[in-house]
Order: C-alpha cells, then sequence, then structure tokens
C-alpha cells in the first residue's frame, strides 16, 4: 500500500508531473497578474508568460518558473511592449470609430461592420503575434508575417484558441455575483491555463523551424529560430498563396 501511495505521489508519475505543470502556471500567472498593475507592461506580461510556457512544454515541466518569467521579460520586453501599445491604440480607435458611427446614424452607422472587423483582425493577429514573438527572435514586421502564416495554417487551432481565450472573459462578466470566484482564479491560474493551452496547440507548428539545442547553448538559444525559419515560412506562405 504505502508502495502504490509513494508511486501516485512520485514526481515522475502522472500526478506527479501533473502538479508540477500546476504549480509553474501558478506561479507564472501570479507574476504576470503583478507584471500587470501598471498597464503598459501587460504585453511584456504575456510575452513572459508564454516563455514560462513553452519552456516548461520543451523541458518536460523541469524549469523554475521564477527565473523562466524573468527571462522572459528581459528577453521580448521592447517588442512585447511596443506590440501591445499598438494594439491598445487600434482598439481604442476601432471603438471611437464605432462610437462615431452610432452617433451618426443612417447610412454611417454601417461602417461600424468595417470597425468590427478590423477590431475582431487585431485581436486574433495579436493573441497569435505574442507565442510567435517568445519563440523567434526577428524584427516587428516579420513577426507579424510569420504570425500570419501560423494562423492560416491551422485555422482550427485559431478557433480553439480565440474560444478559450474570449469565452471565459464574458463567462466572467455575465455573471457578476461569481465575480469575486471568477477573480481569484484569474488571479491565481485563468491567465497561465489559457497560455498553456495556446501554447500546447502551436508548439508542433513551431517546432520544424526551431533550433536544435546543443550542449553548450544558453538557455535563450533553444526557443531562438535557425537561419532558414525566415525562408521556409516564405515558401510554405507561397504555397498556401499567402
Amino acid at each position: 500500500m504505502n508502495n502504490l501511495v509513494q508511486g501516485f505521489l512520485d514526481n515522475d508519475s502522472f500526478f506527479g508531473r501533473f502538479m508540477t505543470k500546476l504549480g509553474i502556471i501558478i506561479a507564472a500567472n501570479i507574476m504576470f497578474v503583478l507584471l500587470s498593475i501598471p498597464f503598459f507592461t501587460i504585453g511584456a506580461g504575456f510575452s513572459a508568460l508564454y516563455y514560462v510556457m513553452f519552456r516548461t512544454l520543451r523541458s518536460e515541466g523541469g524549469v523554475n518558473p521564477f527565473k523562466e518569467f524573468w527571462t522572459g521579460l528581459r528577453v521580448n520586453f521592447k517588442q512585447a511592449t511596443i506590440s501591445w501599445i499598438l494594439f491598445v491604440l487600434m482598439i481604442a480607435f476601432v471603438l471611437m470609430d464605432i462610437r462615431i458611427c452610432n452617433a451618426a446614424g443612417g447610412a454611417l452607422g454601417y461602417l461600424k461592420i468595417g470597425a468590427y472587423a478590423i477590431g475582431a483582425a487585431a485581436v486574433i493577429l495579436y493573441l497569435y503575434l505574442i507565442p510567435v514573438m517568445t519563440v523567434f527572435e526577428d524584427s516587428l514586421p516579420h513577426l507579424i508575417r510569420n504570425s500570419l502564416y501560423f494562423l492560416g495554417k491551422k485555422p482550427w487551432k485559431t478557433l480553439v484558441i480565440l474560444f478559450f481565450d474570449i469565452f471565459p472573459f464574458v463567462l466572467t462578466f455575465s455573471d457578476l455575483q461569481s465575480l469575486p470566484l471568477y477573480a481569484f482564479l484569474w488571479v491565481m491560474c485563468g491567465f497561465g491555463l489559457q497560455a498553456m493551452l495556446a501554447a500546447t496547440l502551436l508548439l508542433p507548428e513551431f517546432e520544424p523551424y526551431l533550433a536544435v539545442k546543443e550542449e553548450n547553448e544558453e538557455p535563450l538559444e533553444e526557443l531562438e529560430a535557425n537561419k532558414e525559419v525566415e525562408a521556409e515560412i516564405l515558401e510554405e506562405m507561397k504555397k498556401l498563396g499567402m
């Protein structure tokens, strides 16, 4: 009986691996929430959160979430912050445009359909840009292009990621009586679970373009694209007619 319990609680057992991953998700999630208190650092926090999730998946859970979070934050802070600010400005512009269309009424009111479409496209692109930015080292315009490539490669994965990124927020604010419970879950693990799900779906698409890790490589280099990534992605985009 003791051997059975010990085997169940062993770090290499299914339960042990599950609890290890859950602990990593919770630790990274709490760090993300703390970092997001200053509004302009939310984008950098997202990139660091995804960095932890990708590192966890590629190392089968054996990572220090605090160390990896700060590493991801340091590596992607500039690009993640710039992309976050641009995204917020785009959403603000779309919301202002919708408000103007609603106030104007008449034929101008139909223009808000285009504004909704632009807003939806911006959200979808941003949800892919952050994980792509976390895994591949490149200029922001190239990262946006690569995000479009991966976005169009497996549309069903895009739908799954969108559903689990958006529906929980809708559920949270549609049940105000349970808002304290939802708030607790978001602070503890909500964002981390979303990032882990997206990373799990996207990593198989990213792996063919990732550099092979050598014995003497630094941890940061493990998730960098190799020299042929740009050429391979461009070739694949041509085949898809993009």
